[in-house]
């Protein structure tokens, strides 16, 4: 695997076929893994990304104490069969003068949008310019954030970009929380309350997750009609905020 750290070197790397990438923040978990293993299946050449993206955290989010572990990454990816790991600085992407953002208006300022002002703005902004800079065939994503993949989605639309957006289902933990690189910060205890959002969220019933989530501190939960509609939600457990949503059929309310 190649680590590449700025935009001139990715560019002059050699092209033979199919590309897949797949845009992360690092911290490598199973749910990473699923992402890589799906490229690697489909693709000739996987790129993965690994950039700390500061335009999606707001001013009293987690950006300074986000897991950051590159050596390990770098042997996680290699293992994955990453064939390139695009690592780049912050200034490599936003040098100075940076002015120009994308913004989902409707999609990005619901839910997540509406408790994280600018989140998705940061969010459409980095994947234009990775597609941008990779030129990928497919780009992976993982269900368990479903608005920003409707936010990539749309913006792959308006927008008229060529790339695929392929969606991974959600990887869980043996006991149904889904693996976040955030879960470090729980405690045992914590933990055992944040399960409390899957199980929840199983149900598929607004009415029935609101009521066992009754206590816990709730940002949103809410039938979103994403491709596909799921039923979403964010809590926060201590100082840690979760997100998660399950898919609905079509029998579902």
């Amino acid at each position: 695997m190649n680590t590449i750290r700025t935009i001139a070197d990715l560019r002059a790397e050699p092209r033979d076929g199919s590309v897949g990438l797949v845009p992360t923040m690092g911290a490598f978990h199973e749910g990473h893994l699923a992402l890589f293993r799906a490229a690697r299946a489909e693709n000739d050449l996987v790129v993965a990304s690994l950039f700390v993206n500061p335009a999606q955290f707001g001013a009293n989010e987690d950006l300074a104490k986000y897991p950051r572990d590159e050596e390990r990454d770098v042997l996680v990816a290699e293992k994955a069969g990453v064939d390139i790991l695009f690592a780049p600085d912050a200034s490599e992407l936003y040098p100075p003068g940076f002015q120009t953002w994308v913004d989902v208006e409707e999609l990005g300022n619901r839910l997540e949008g509406e408790h994280r002002p600018g989140h998705f703005r940061g969010v459409a902004t980095i994947c234009l310019k990775l597609f941008n800079i990779v030129r990928p065939d497919r780009a992976y994503f993982g269900q368990k954030d479903a608005q920003q993949v409707a936010v990539v989605k749309r913006m792959v639309r308006d927008l008229d970009h060529e790339v695929e957006i392929r969606v991974v289902p959600t990887v869980r933990d043996a006991d149904g929380l889904a693996l976040s690189s955030r879960n470090v910060y729980l405690s045992p205890a914590e933990r055992e309350l944040a399960l409390t959002l899957p199980r929840a969220l199983a149900t598929k019933d607004p009415a029935e997750a609101r009521a066992r989530l009754n206590g816990l501190d709730v940002d949103y939960l809410e039938v979103a009609d994403f491709e596909p509609r799921v039923l979403a939600a964010a809590v926060r457990v201590g100082k840690t905020r979760l997100i998660d949503n399950v898919v609905l059929d079509k029998e579902s309310t």
